[in-house]
This record gives C-alpha cells, structure tokens and sequence, in this order.
C-alpha cells in the first residue's frame, strides 16, 4: 500500500526522527523558550548538517522548506533550549 501524505513527530528533545533515507518539509513550533533546532543527515549528532542551529523567533510558527530537502542515512534533531516542535518528513 503507498504511503499518502507526509509523516510527523511531535517532540521536545533532542533524538532521532527518522532511520534511512527520506526528506524533510518543515517543522511547526509549537512552543518555545530561547528554543533552537538543528537537522542532521545521521543516526546521531554528528555528521552532515541539513540544517545549522536555528534560533526561532518569539512565539509559535510553521516553518515549510522552499523544497523538501533530502536525507540519506537518517534525520536527527537537536534541540536547545525549551522546544515543543512537530517535524514533517516522508
């Protein structure tokens, strides 16, 4: 059966999303306090950064990539400060 639509994860800390190879959409912040974010393409923190630590601005938002952005080995996030945030991915 195919799969219809993008996945999500809803989490506040930081660990692995996804194992294998996929992409990445966006992330919706659902709240924060000083919250920051960074993507790798890896099982672990270290590796090929997708995305760069990313501080968001003051309250909630949905934060949708111009194109989803490929990974390979895996999608990990990092997480600073207080952040509730959903991750899309397929």
């Amino acid at each position: 059966m195919a799969q219809l639509g993008s996945l999500y994860k809803n989490n506040n800390a930081s660990g692995l999303i996804k194992s294998g190879t996929g992409t990445v959409a966006g992330v919706i912040v659902n709240s924060h306090s000083n919250g920051t974010l960074k993507l790798w393409d890896s099982t672990t923190a270290s590796g090929l950064v997708i995305i760069n630590t990313f501080t968001f601005p003051t309250g909630s938002g949905v934060y949708k990539f111009p194109d989803d952005i490929a990974f390979t080995t895996g999608l990990f996030a990092t997480v600073g400060g207080t952040l509730d945030f959903t991750i899309i991915y397929n």
